[in-house]
């Protein structure tokens, strides 16, 4: 599909071998906990996934598209204690406040950082925030329910789905597009990401408002005149239609002219 798109150049798909089941036991017993079996399957298929594209901009490939699923050995946990944090040093632990709103109506309880809750990275999404499996409940021992959230770049949570593989579809579906999982907050993607989304997969911003207010995110860009190559036909300028000598004479030059064909008239008279 993305070969097919208009402008799309450089699709890379990097193949990666099965994960090895004593890694995955391995990384349950250090971290005292069970993978979802759905992500379990998933690392018993592929280590990881990893999938990049770019557009061609005046025939110079720019990349745009990232999906990235971490690996079995880099599915680090997040707010961990490092043994290189100073003893005084704060930690995500110190952003916690107990007035933060806890599940209300349809509001899911959000992740804590401290050791109520266990955050795994699963995708840094290229620094623009990090999607997280999150045990919510770890006390007093670690509960197998997990959910995928996603943690902007102000430290704040936003839900994205409950299971591994809802939220694969996801990623599947947004082509990776930069940005894409802040269609899920509250503020939704940038300015500049909503271009491309209206390129690519408009139908993915807000499907909500979508049949409410269509016009507004109708692609009226056509792809096949963006990406066009540069190389016009020379344009040929046409000489302006030649004028009267006495038309492009100032003034003063007509009466010069004038004066100077007086004896010239006189001697044909």
């Amino acid at each position: 599909l993305l070969e097919t798109s208009p402008g799309v150049a450089e699709v890379m798909f990097v193949e990666k071998e099965p994960a090895e089941r004593h890694a995955i036991i391995s990384w349950e017993q250090k971290n005292s906990c069970t993978l979802p079996e759905d992500l379990k399957n998933f690392y018993l298929m592929t280590d990881g996934f990893q999938m990049t594209w770019s557009v061609k901009i005046d025939d110079t490939p720019m990349p745009l598209g990232s999906m990235v699923i971490n690996s079995i050995s880099k599915l680090y946990r997040l707010g961990g204690s490092s043994m290189y944090t100073l003893p005084n040093a704060p930690t995500l632990a110190d952003l916690e406040d107990d007035t933060d709103e806890e599940g209300n109506g349809d509001k899911p309880e959000k992740p804590h950082f401290d050791s109520r809750s266990l955050i795994f990275e699963l995708d840094p999404c290229n620094g623009n925030g990090k999607v997280c499996l999150v045990y919510k409940h770890a006390k007093p021992v670690v509960s197998p329910d997990t959910e995928i959230w996603f943690l902007d770049r102000a430290l704040y949570w936003h839900f994205l789905t409950k299971t591994f593989t809802a939220y694969y579809r996801l990623l599947i579906t947004h082509l990776g597009l930069p940005q894409w999982q802040y269609a899920f907050t509250s503020y939704g993607v940038s300015p500049q990401a909503k271009q491309w989304f209206n390129m690519y997969k408009p139908i993915t911003i807000n499907t909500a408002l979508l049949s409410e207010e269509a016009d507004t995110f109708v692609n009226k860009l056509d792809p096949s005149k963006v990406f066009k190559s540069k190389n016009k036909t020379p344009v040929i300028k046409k000489k302006p239609p030649s004028q009267p000598a006495g038309s492009q004479k100032s003034h003063t030059s007509m009466t010069s002219s004038k004066t100077s064909t007086v004896p010239g008239n006189s001697s044909r008279k």
